[in-house]
C-alpha cells in the first residue's frame, strides 16, 4: 500500500511552493493564484471525456433516470453541493441529482476521513440510495483510489447503472470501473496532498459542466436563461420576472403579474403568448 501512495500524483510535492511558509500574505495569495491557473489547462485536456459524460447524463435524464454523485471528504461535499443546487436553479426534483458521501450526512459538516477506507460501505451506500438500472453514478476522488467510491461504482454496475469517474490521477484504479473516465492532472498541490485546493477546484468546475450542460440539453434553459428557476425568494422572483421580460415583449408590471398568477416562468410565458395571439386575432 505504501508503494501505491508513493506514486500518486495527488501526493506529490510542489517545488514552486517549498518556501510558502516564509512569504508575506500578498506573496502567498499570489502564489496560490498562479497555481490555480493550471486547473483550466488541465481541464482543457479532458474536455472530450467531459462531453461524453454530459451526453451520458443527458440521455439518462431524458429516459427518466437519475444522477448520483459519490465521494469522500471534499469530493463528496462537492457532489452534494452540485446536486443540491439543481432543484432551485433548474426546477427539477430533488431526486434527479443526488449526493452520497462516505460517513453519511454528518460527514458534510464534520470530517470522518476513515469512512472512505471500505469498499463494502460504498456498496451499501449505493444500495441504500436506491440507484437503479439506467441511472448514472459519478465517482469523485482526487486520487482515484478511494475504496468507498470504488465499492460504490462496482455495486452501481451490478445494478445496471452507467458509471463515470472524476479524478486528478491519470491511470487510477477507479478508471477500471467506469464507462467514462475523466482525469485531470492539475500538478502537485500548494500544500502536498491537500486536494481541497487545485484538485477540488477542478472537480467543482467539472461538476458545474455536468449538471449545467445536461440541463441545457434537456430543455431547462432557453438561450442562456434558466427558465425553470424556482422563484422562492425575493432575488429569484426578480430574476424570474426579468426572464419573462427578456423572452417576451412584456413590461415589468405585466411580467410580475403573470409570474404571480401562474407561479413559474414557462407557464407565465405560455399564458402571455396565448393572450397576445387572441388580441392579434381580435384585431
Amino acid at each position: 500500500m505504501r508503494d501505491n501512495y508513493d506514486v500518486l500524483k495527488t501526493e506529490g510535492r510542489n517545488p514552486r511552493t517549498m518556501n510558502i511558509d516564509k512569504l508575506s500574505s500578498l506573496e502567498m495569495v499570489r502564489l496560490i493564484n498562479q497555481e490555480n491557473r493550471a486547473v483550466e489547462d488541465a481541464i482543457d485536456e479532458a474536455l472530450p471525456e467531459i462531453a461524453a459524460a454530459v451526453d451520458m447524463i443527458s440521455e439518462a435524464i431524458e429516459n427518466g433516470k437519475n444522477v448520483i454523485y459519490v465521494g469522500c471528504g471534499t469530493s463528496g461535499r462537492l457532489g452534494i453541493v452540485d446536486a443540491s443546487e439543481c432543484p432551485p436553479t433548474f426546477g427539477v426534483g430533488y431526486e434527479l441529482f443526488r449526493g452520497v458521501i462516505a460517513g453519511g450526512n454528518e460527514a458534510v459538516f464534520r470530517a470522518t476521513e476513515n469512512a472512505e477506507d471500505s469498499e463494502e460501505k460504498g456498496m451499501t451506500a449505493i444500495e441504500a440510495d436506491g440507484a437503479k438500472d439506467g441511472d448514472v453514478v459519478v465517482g469523485l476522488s482526487a486520487s482515484g483510489r478511494a475504496p468507498f467510491v470504488i465499492g460504490a461504482l462496482k455495486k452501481a454496475r451490478e445494478r445496471g447503472c452507467k458509471t463515470v469517474s472524476v479524478t486528478c490521477n491519470p491511470g487510477s484504479l477507479m478508471e477500471n470501473h467506469c464507462d467514462v473516465a475523466v482525469s485531470v492532472y492539475v500538478g502537485p498541490e500548494v500544500l502536498s496532498g491537500s486536494t481541497r485546493l487545485k484538485a477540488g477546484t477542478a472537480q467543482k468546475l467539472i461538476l458545474n459542466m455536468f449538471s449545467t450542460c445536461a440541463m441545457i440539453k434537456t430543455g431547462k434553459v432557453r438561450s442562456n436563461l434558466m427558465v425553470n428557476v424556482r422563484p422562492t425568494n425575493e432575488k429569484l422572483v426578480e430574476r424570474a420576472t426579468r426572464i419573462i421580460m427578456q423572452l417576451s415583449d412584456a413590461d415589468y408590471e405585466t411580467a410580475s403579474r403573470l409570474l404571480e398568477t401562474y407561479g413559474d416562468v414557462p407557464a407565465a410565458l405560455d399564458a402571455y403568448e396565448i393572450a397576445k395571439c387572441k388580441m392579434q386575432s381580435a384585431e
